[in-house]
């Protein structure tokens, strides 16, 4: 896990690696991240879902909490919450280790892996 110190994930871009089967984001989905101080947010769209937005706050080791709604191709409004843990790899990408529920619908809980592009 990283202890990298000033992640700046402004301008960013991360599409899914791996999901939870629970999860509705794909390989198709392109996160666009923001950061301002230690506020991100993100907007993402592609595969099943219209559009989302997230917002949440970095900290120090670069750890990532928000929440997150998307509008999916079943114009259904899904609304979740996430613990987002960064890892750099040796070429300096950043993958981001997630843990997830749903706030709405089943409640369910997921995993997934993001990974810089």
């Amino acid at each position: 896990m990283a202890n990298e110190n000033n992640i700046d994930y402004d301008g960013k871009s991360f599409i899914p690696k791996l999901n939870s089967v629970n999860g509705e984001v794909s390989e198709q989905t392109v996160f666009h991240y923001h950061q301002k101080d230690t506020v991100i947010w993100a907007e993402y769209a592609g595969g099943d879902i219209l559009k989302g937005f997230l917002i949440g706050t970095v900290d120090d080791a670069g750890m990532l909490d928000f929440t997150y709604q998307h509008l999916n191709i079943k114009k259904e409004i899904k609304i979740g919450k996430c613990h987002s843990i960064p890892v750099v790899l040796k070429d300096n990408c950043i993958e981001l280790h997630e843990q997830w529920q749903w706030l709405n619908g089943d409640h369910s809980k997921g995993t997934s892996i993001l990974i810089e592009i």
